[in-house]
């Protein structure tokens, strides 16, 4: 018998259909040990964390002796990222004492394929992976422990009431994120402005070009946001805008491509299933987890969709040629891309990893229709949409420029129409809204019937989405995607923030705690310096740093000045 360890009944479930009789597979439930809810947990004469089994686990954890007695071989399945590694670090610890052939096997999908290969190429725990968990576990400990107590008591006596409030590494610089966005939005003062168009009618159509310059001693002045008409300037124009001397200046026709977005990482796919399903993140990594794990499609357990935490939008070639040839047979050989698109990742993002896609795109979503639930319906089929789409050709747009002028005021204009949609028939992309513009040739005269002006007013910053709070942490390099999800509920959660539609508005209890940590713990919620944290942290992940310890301490005495190790 061989032994086959994963974190999840699901997991579990999905593997012992693919493995057959000659294996056990059994699940941990999550992880075995954890450090203890109720004291520090780090033992600070070795910097190493105290982990102890979690409720109800030593249970779990003696089944799994048990079978190690017994077993050929142990292989060790959890997730391939850092709480993966950590959960078979520990399950490696217990069982090493009854059985040394212990081998760790990772892989991206839970297919038979790539369980049978994963199991041909096994590897040794990845200690630079263990050495990153722990960091960031007792990074994250220390930080809670010993700031949010002396938060929660500072903000208790000032507003007369016992709070258990916290304050942590990602989420005090999200929280930072949203209060100095409301606070621009709370400080904007409007200031009115006008867009001024010239109205003009050819063959009996009527069209508009907007005022975009002008010439002043010679030099061309663009009107921007940075340079609005006022009423003086309104009053200027009108005075001096000479509407029957307009000529078009030039004409400029030519074809556009919109090439198709990559497919889909962790964060991409949090905003798009934000914007487009109505998701909240929590709600979209479920749902992802569920679809990775294996679902019950005609009494079978499939997993359908690769491994749904990663920040990479690689894809494997076996994969990029099954999308191809699928769209070749089943979309049309006119529609496939000329040539495959491979797409280039970030500096720190993990390429052995790969991006969001079904594990078969043979798999077409209509044939789970009524199979699995509907939302995983949807995002299944998001997924698959996106994946294909970025195989397949460009959009073809023509688009059309108009410029036109006085001699000192210059006016413009611009129309696009879609002439071939391609892969927007199966991914949609936003298109601005096509124009009416009739066909007009350099130096032909305009027929201005008037000019009009819209009076408006400028507009404050938006306030964050969940899709655009993800967009941000992910350019600001603060969290990972395994975090971004848990970041946004830990905050409103905690009812620092709060959700209005679907904009995420800070309440005064968050402004408060925000006050005080940017008052006493300024580096908790520095942007820049949250960063360079995690950036430490993913060189330790990756082996570039070894002497994780001494990054411990340096981010511990930044971040708290004042900490003095306890025994």
């Amino acid at each position: 018998m061989k032994l086959f360890v994963v974190e999840s009944p699901a997991k579990a479930k999905t593997i012992s259909t693919y493995l057959g009789k000659g294996f056990v597979v059994i699940a941990t439930m999550g992880h075995l040990k954890d450090l203890p809810q109720k004291e520090m947990g780090i033992d600070f004469s070795t910097l190493e964390p105290r982990y102890v089994f979690l409720p109800g686990k030593k249970k779990i954890a003696n089944k799994i002796i048990l079978l190690s007695k017994k077993a050929e071989e142990i292989f060790l399945a959890s997730d391939r990222d850092r709480e993966g590694e950590i959960i078979s670090y520990h399950v490696k610890e217990l069982v090493w004492k009854y059985n040394k052939n212990v081998r760790r096997v990772e892989f991206g999908e839970i297919t038979k394929n790539a369980i049978l290969e994963a199991i041909k190429s096994p590897r040794d725990i990845n200690i630079d992976l263990v050495n990153a968990q722990k960091t960031r576990r007792m990074l994250d400990r220390l930080v809670g422990y010993e700031i949010s107590p002396i938060l929660s008591k500072s903000l208790g006596r000032e507003l007369k009431k016992k709070l258990a409030l916290s304050a942590g590494r990602v989420q005090s610089p999200a929280l930072r994120i949203l209060c100095d966005r409301e606070l621009e939005i709370r400080n904007f003062v409007p200031t009115p402005y006008y867009d001024v168009f010239i109205l003009c009618q050819k063959d009996g159509k009527s069209f508009r070009l907007k005022l975009a310059s002008q010439q002043v001693q010679g030099k061309i002045v663009h009107f921007s946001s940075d340079n609005r008409v006022n009423e003086n300037k309104l009053k200027e124009i009108k005075e001096n805008v000479n509407l029957s001397e307009i000529y078009v200046k030039n004409v400029r026709i030519e074809k556009s491509k919109v090439i198709p977005l990559p497919p889909f990482k962790t964060s991409t796919l949090q905003q798009d299933a934000s914007t487009k399903l109505g998701f909240s993140p929590n709600k979209t990594m479920n749902i992802a987890q569920e679809l990775y794990e294996g679902m019950n499609v005609d009494g079978e357990f499939v997993g359908l969709i690769t491994y749904m935490r990663t920040d990479s939008v690689r894809i494997s070639d076996y994969a990029l040629n099954k999308v191809r040839e699928f769209i070749k047979e089943r979309i049309g050989e006119e529609y496939l891309s000329p040539n495959p698109r491979v797409y280039e990742n970030k500096i720190t993002s993990q390429d052995a990893h790969e991006c969001i896609r079904p594990t078969d795109v043979y798999r077409v979503p209509a044939t789970l229709k009524g199979k699995i639930p509907e939302d995983h319906y949807k995002l299944y089929d998001l997924i698959w949409r996106r994946f294909v789409a970025c195989q397949m050709k460009d959009a073809i747009l023509l688009v059309t420029d108009v410029w036109a002028s006085d001699g000192i005021y210059n006016f413009t204009a611009r129309t696009k129409t879609i002439l071939e949609e391609n892969f927007m028939n199966f991914y949609p992309h936003s298109v601005p809204e096509d124009v009416f513009l009739p066909k007009l040739e350099k130096n032909e005269k305009l027929d201005v019937l008037k000019l009009e002006y819209e009076k408006k007013l400028t507009q404050p910053p938006p306030r964050y989405t969940e899709a655009t709070l993800i967009k941000k942490l992910e350019e600001e390099g603060i969290g990972r995607p395994s975090t971004y999800a848990a970041i946004i509920s830990t905050l409103l959660e905690r009812k620092y923030v709060e959700k209005k539609a679907k904009s995420l508005i800070p309440t005064e209890l968050g402004f408060k705690v925000y006050e005080f940590l940017k008052k006493t713990y300024p580096d908790v919620v520095n942007l820049r310096f949250t960063s360079y944290m995690e950036s430490l942290l993913d060189d330790i992940e990756s082996g570039k740093i070894k002497d994780w310890k001494s990054v411990l301490i340096e981010m511990v005495r930044k971040v708290i000045p004042s900490f003095v190790p306890r025994a």
